[in-house]
């Protein structure tokens, strides 16, 4: 795992400008740097050595006659059966990494070899003769992508990175908030908007797209996306299908030449990674409250699979008080309390010794595993009623004040599109509105952002259009960002089976009746399961990676904490001080429980200061 930066413009000093921009990101590739500059273009790199650790696997790479220049962050995990390939076309190979079957492979293919790769992957390969830049992002957006176009001496010129915080260092980039991410971000807790980000200008490249840039031009394309479309399969033969696919998936994960391991909770999908992987090390992570500490679980399911388990358990004072460096490695503000203990995760792996680790990431948004995918009991009621009395009853409940049974009716009553954004919902609209100076309160509503996601999936059914959903926002905006972001901000590199485009395709044609059945979710992976997982793992209900914020914040420590931010000056730039210190004291007197809406403020605020106000103060 690695990572890179870029620009093209006619800079007279970009090897002082790259060098810079290359230490901001040295985290993502301590152990070798590389770079490349001519009249009209500079690449730099960082590389975490995983395969091939000679100076041979270094980069930049470049094609056999020179002219064309590779940069490339992840792993090519289908790599020796298109290097075959080449080879039987005349390529040579001069080291034993993925890396070299992309520059090759563009050579031989141009554009279409995206078509071929497997694998998670952020590249750029620069052709000096054509001066044009082709950039390219993995199907799901495991790895990220971000570009800045700027203008110098009247010329349009642009930057790339694998981290936003390279570009800090570039004599071109206006650093400023852009003011239309923070209404949206208080609903959803993440940054959501697909291709915007908390800087303004600042553009992250979709999952499954790439770019050409050429004097001054940038062209956007489409290479790939999510298709559900039910095959009619048995159940029996969906099983075999995901077991057979999931095999060949982790075999291909876990190609590496430096040690490996595997992340492991109390659920499903990390479980069965786990026992399809059987890694010599696992490596959890608990919390102080018993509620809150799955770790038990982790260690148990290793010990019977005779596997060494490593454990640590965390408490509020160690969380928030690296909540200012976990918000500086996931360059934008990010409010998922589970990225708390993922830092730590990321960290006891590396102290470890160990350097790629296993997760179970995407299995929820492939094969159905979230709850709020099924329907609840209440809701299943409801919707027994007449459509032409269940509509009007919602309708007018919509403007009514809240009462006892309100969010079912309004959940039973109207289509999924209207009641549907995804796993958080932290602020309602006009409560995020409420709390905002008017500077901030102008943006594109929840309902503008999921709109584009659900047109692409008229006519399907509800849980299918939930699974897309989060597959487009949710898994590519939070959970996939955080993973890389805490996995390499310790410098381990975190692979994720599931989210293999041959998984996908098998979870594309599970008819929806097979994913939630039986009272469960993720049925068919349930049963894929049984043959690999004790009952008690695979029949066990999703918990997610519960954090106790909730209770911290009712402490007189943190509670102090995080008052001081919601005090500090340039709080009134943003929000109502009086409201969200009401939120605040609320809460720590036991009246209303405001942890999310808490804690999605606070990482903005300790996001703002570090990028803000500490950045311009030199720490």
């Amino acid at each position: 795992m690695c990572g890179f930066v870029g620009f093209f413009d006619n800079s007279n000093n970009k090897e002082v400008i790259l060098d810079k921009m290359m230490n901001r990101i040295v985290h993502r590739g301590p152990d070798m740097g590389g770079k490349y500059y001519d009249d009209d273009a500079a690449l730099g790199f960082r590389r975490l050595s995983i395969l091939d650790l000679s100076e041979a696997g270094g980069q930049p790479l470049y094609s056999h006659d020179g002219n064309k220049v590779l940069v490339f962050n992840g792993e090519i995990y289908n790599f020796e059966e298109i290097r075959s390939e080449l080879m039987s076309k005349g390529y040579t190979f001069k080291s034993d990494t993925d890396s070299e079957v992309l520059i090759h492979g563009y050579v031989e293919y141009g554009e279409a070899l995206v078509d071929r790769l497997r694998g998670m992957y952020a590249f750029c390969i620069w052709d000096k003769v054509e001066k044009k830049a082709f950039v390219v992002r993995d199907h799901f957006g495991i790895k990220p992508l971000y570009y800045y176009e700027y203008k110098k001496d009247g010329r349009d010129c642009l930057l790339i990175g694998s981290e936003i915080k390279s570009f800090l260092e570039h004599p071109d980039f206006k650093k400023e908030v852009n003011e239309k991410a923070l209404r949206p971000y208080l609903t959803f807790q993440y940054s959501s908007q697909k291709d915007e980000t908390f800087f303004k200008g600042v553009k992250r490249l979709e999952a499954g797209h790439y770019f050409t840039y050429q004097d001054g031009k940038m062209e956007i394309k489409k290479y790939w996306d999510v298709d559900f479309n039910d095959t009619h399969s048995s159940l029996e033969e969906n099983i075999k299908k995901i077991e057979d696919v999931v095999a060949d998936s982790v075999k291909l994960h876990k190609r590496s030449d430096v040690a490996s391991g595997a992340f492991l909770s109390g659920g499903i999908d990390s479980s069965y990674i786990t026992a399809c992987l059987m890694p010599d090390k696992t490596f959890s992570i608990g919390f102080e409250q018993d509620n809150f500490d799955e770790s038990t679980l982790a260690a148990d399911l290793s010990k019977i699979l005779g596997i060494e388990n490593i454990r640590k358990t965390i408490n509020g004072d160690d969380c928030l008080g690296k909540l200012a460096e976990i918000q500086y490695h996931m360059d934008e503000p990010q409010a998922n309390p589970s990225t708390l203990p993922l830092y730590f995760l990321s960290k006891l792996v590396r102290d470890s010794g160990v350097t790629v680790v296993l997760s179970g990431e995407g299995a929820d948004e492939i094969f159905g595993g979230y709850e709020w995918y099924d329907t609840d009991p209440g809701q299943k009621k409801l919707k027994k009623l007449p459509g032409f009395i269940l509509k009007p009853a919602a309708a007018i409940a919509k403007h009514l004040p809240e009462f006892h049974g309100k969010t079912t009716l309004l959940r039973a009553g109207r289509p999924v599109e209207e009641t549907f954004i995804g796993e958080a919902l932290i602020f309602e609209e006009d409560e995020a509105k409420d709390i905002l100076k008017p500077k901030y309160q102008k943006s594109r509503s929840v309902r503008q952002i999921t709109k584009e996601v659900y047109d692409m999936v008229k006519g399907k059914d509800d849980i299918t259009k939930k699974q897309y959903l989060d597959i487009k926002l949710f898994m590519e905006g939070d959970i996939l960002q955080k993973a890389d972001k805490m996995s390499m901000a310790h410098s381990i590199e975190l692979r994720v089976p599931f989210l293999d485009k041959e998984v996908m395709k098998v979870g594309e044609g599970i008819s929806s009746d097979q994913k939630i059945s039986h009272g469960t979710t993720k049925y068919v992976l349930r049963k894929t399961a049984e043959k690999k997982l004790p009952e008690e793992w695979y029949k066990r209900k999703k918990k997610g990676f519960p954090v106790p914020i909730r209770l911290w914040f009712q402490e007189e420590k943190h509670y102090n904490f995080v008052k001081e931010y919601f005090n500090a000056d340039y709080v009134d730039e943003f929000f109502d001080r009086d409201k969200i210190n009401k939120l605040l004291d609320d809460h720590y007197h036991g009246i209303t429980n405001n942890a999310r809406k808490i804690y999605t403020v606070l990482v903005f605020l300790v996001w703002y200061k570090r990028y803000f106000i500490d950045e311009v103060a030199g720490n």
